[in-house]
């Protein structure tokens, strides 16, 4: 035991608790149970009344955060280091520091140990099992992080696939949600879990060191990984509208999408094959060069918004984005000459590159010189090259590799 302090004042609480709630009981509170049947080749099923401890307990939480005992248990928590990143969980809306320890440590603590108990007769035993992963989860060597989004607009062949920095998209298991997070049927997408492009999920892990006081800001990293996938797919990819946090594979938090990823864009949903998963990996990581160049933030800005427009509205977004990222001072006539050489292989197409960016310009070939943009390197860089192949002072840039010609194309 490292911390025999935390282990006294934790261990009043949940006493304390199973007081409060065994007297519920005695009073008529309905403790509900779940009637479950083991079966096993050759032998009779058995059956089993198992009761469902966690939704009982979660009705009464608030209750039971108001006792004494759980101020004593938060103050103790409050004043332990190893305890500082589950008190910045984010647990619905602008949570104190003290819900956060509640809802991510003495929660769980007491549910777990009323699970082992199969109740609330008391066992020193299952109180001593539920702290000892309490403590290995407080003072290990660090902490497993895990975010899991809904994602829609896209399909999988049955296959994880890898976009880098800890971030896949994988098919969603049944029940994994609402395992952890028992009110996560009310914060899915519609029909999630029942059509083809709503099976999947996107996941960020990460292992934090011991002592990282911050969680990833996996707001921010889904929200990334869903316009590298709309770049390499054209998909009407959208992940949310909640993202349900995890640490050391209990709940930790609950937080809403930025708005521009949680929205589905109109189209037909696209497979996510391994060309383009491997081409949106790719994107993935180059598009933290926006931070550094402010004219591609704004192209990328322009073009995920013009992806809920139409009519007018849409071509200017349109023309705007081509203009932060090919034209700069020059405008849009450059622009659009520097697009067709980009986007071009022989004179043919590059003529016809250039038609359908005048005017109301072709929203994907703006997808794909986003994307030529962000794997061929430095955007300026590329900008004079282009500029020196309209001169006639160096051939066009390298061809696109096949791979990425065949996912570009699809």
């Amino acid at each position: 035991m490292r911390a025999p302090h935390l282990y006294h004042s934790l261990r009043c609480f949940c006493l304390g608790a199973f007081r409060t709630l065994l007297a519920e009981l005695a009073e008529g509170a309905d403790l509900p149970f779940a009637f479950e049947e083991h079966g096993s080749y050759g032998r009779p099923a058995l059956y089993e009344y198992k009761p469902l401890v966690r939704p009982f307990v979660e009705v009464r939480a608030h209750r039971l955060k108001q006792r004494e005992d759980a101020r004593i248990a938060l103050d103790e928590l409050q004043r332990e280091p190893a305890a500082s990143i589950f008190a910045r969980a984010h647990a619905g809306a602008r949570p104190s520091e003290d819900d956060a320890l509640f809802m991510s440590i003495l929660l769980p603590l007491l549910v777990r140990t009323a699970e082992t108990c199969g109740g609330f007769d008391w066992d020193d035993a299952a109180y001593d099992k539920a702290y000892a992963d309490i403590e290995d989860s407080l003072f290990g060597r660090g902490h497993a992080y895990g975010a899991v989004a809904p994602l829609v607009g896209i399909t999988l062949g049955g296959q994880a696939v890898e976009l880098g920095g800890g971030i896949r998209v994988r098919p969603a298991a049944t029940g994994e949600l609402a395992k952890l997070w028992p009110e996560a049927g009310g914060l899915l997408p519609p029909d999630f879990g029942r059509e083809p492009d709503r099976l999947c999920v996107l996941e960020l892990e990460r292992a934090l060191a011991h002592g990282e006081t911050d969680p990833p800001d996996a707001v921010a990293e889904l929200a990334d990984a869903v316009t590298a996938i709309r770049l390499a797919t054209a998909a009407p990819a959208a992940a949310g509208p909640v993202l349900f946090e995890r640490l050391d594979w209990r709940p930790f938090g609950i937080r809403p999408v930025l708005p521009i990823a949680a929205t589905s864009p109109v189209g037909e949903p696209t497979r996510l094959d391994s060309f383009r998963g491997g081409l949106a990996a790719d994107l993935l990581a180059r598009l933290g060069a926006a931070d550094e160049d402010p004219d591609l933030g704004e192209a990328l800005d322009r073009w995920e918004l013009s992806l809920f427009q139409d009519g007018p509205f849409r071509a200017e977004q349109l023309r705007e984005s081509l203009v932060a990222l090919l034209g700069g001072t020059d405008g849009l006539w450059a622009a659009v000459v520097r697009g067709a050489i980009l986007l071009g292989e022989n004179g043919k197409e590059r003529a016809d590159a250039q038609a359908r960016l005048s005017g109301d310009p072709d929203a994907d070939l703006i997808r794909r010189a986003l994307v030529e943009t962000l794997l061929r390197g430095e955007r300026s860089t590329l900008v004079r090259m282009l500029d020196e192949t309209i001169l006639g002072l160096r051939p066009a840039p390298a061809a696109r590799p096949p791979s990425l010609a065949r996912a570009l194309a699809s």
